[in-house]
């Protein structure tokens, strides 16, 4: 018998083993996937619900300016609020967006969010989205013309920002052009006088049927796929015996080497 028949005979115990060992540790690492989408989903679920009961209760005071630096955004978001005080349309900014057919309105494509600063009476300014105008009214729309004037009363539903990213394009500061909500990104192109800003803004409902900006377009919508996807990692560590013990039939099938043959 050759030392690489040798070697090899001693090689596999240690290859089998291992073989199991291995697909043990994917089988437990599948178990725990699952079991982390599992918790994923009870924290979708708590969060639909939490949205759920913000969404459906009477609108309360915009939180003072006192207590923006603590505040905390996502305890505020889509929570109706109510505001008084008055917009400045000359500072309107339009955030380029795009409207599918699930849209509430009758306008629908690509567009913008005409998001107004609003000076709140009780002090410091609070970004306005006062609703959705398609891109061929954009520059109508860059003073807001149809912005109500003097002292009103609004209410709306409260939104933490929106998160930049790599693929976000840079601010178009000569044409008032963002693509993002988010007001401390939007502060560069307000005018210093009328900071601070809120770190929420606000989502106006819907003026009317074909009333342009177009409000109440604000989605709650949470994707929830956890359980899907739980079931998808148990099915692979269900199958990962059965592999397991297909390969050991398999192997067990193979007849060993006669004694003296050379591999």
């Amino acid at each position: 018998m050759t030392d690489h028949v040798v070697a090899e005979r001693r090689m596999r115990p240690a290859l089998f083993w291992g073989f199991i060992a291995f697909m043990g540790l994917l089988t437990l690492l599948f178990i725990a996937l699952g079991v982390w989408q599992l918790n994923r989903l009870g924290e979708k679920q708590a969060l639909i619900a939490a949205v759920t009961a913000h969404s459906t209760q009477p609108p309360q005071p915009f939180p003072d300016e006192a207590d923006w630096a603590k505040l905390d955004p996502a305890a505020y978001d889509f929570a109706p609020v109510s505001l008084t005080g008055h917009f400045v349309p000359a500072e309107a900014i339009l955030i380029f967006t795009g409207l599918g057919d699930d849209a509430k309105g009758q306008y629908r494509g690509p567009g913008y969010w005409v998001v107004v600063p609003f000076v709140r009476e009780a002090g410091g300014t609070v970004l306005v989205n006062r609703g959705f105008v398609p891109q061929q009214l954009a520059e109508t729309f860059a003073d807001d013309p149809n912005t109500p004037a003097g002292t009103v009363a609004i209410t709306g539903l409260a939104r933490r920002s929106e998160a930049a990213n790599l693929f976000t394009p840079g601010q178009d500061a000569q044409h008032r052009i963002d693509y993002v909500r988010d007001p401390a990104r939007l502060s560069a192109l307000i005018d210093p006088g009328l900071l601070p800003l809120a770190p929420l803004y606000v989502d106006l409902p819907s003026a009317g049927e074909g009333a342009l900006p177009q409000g109440g377009e604000t989605v709650i919508n949470f994707p929830n796929s956890h359980f899907e996807y739980a079931m998808t990692w148990f099915g692979f560590a269900l199958t990962m015996p059965f592999l397991v013990l297909s390969w050991i039939w398999r192997q067990k099938r193979q007849k060993p080497p006669k004694p003296g043959t050379s591999q």
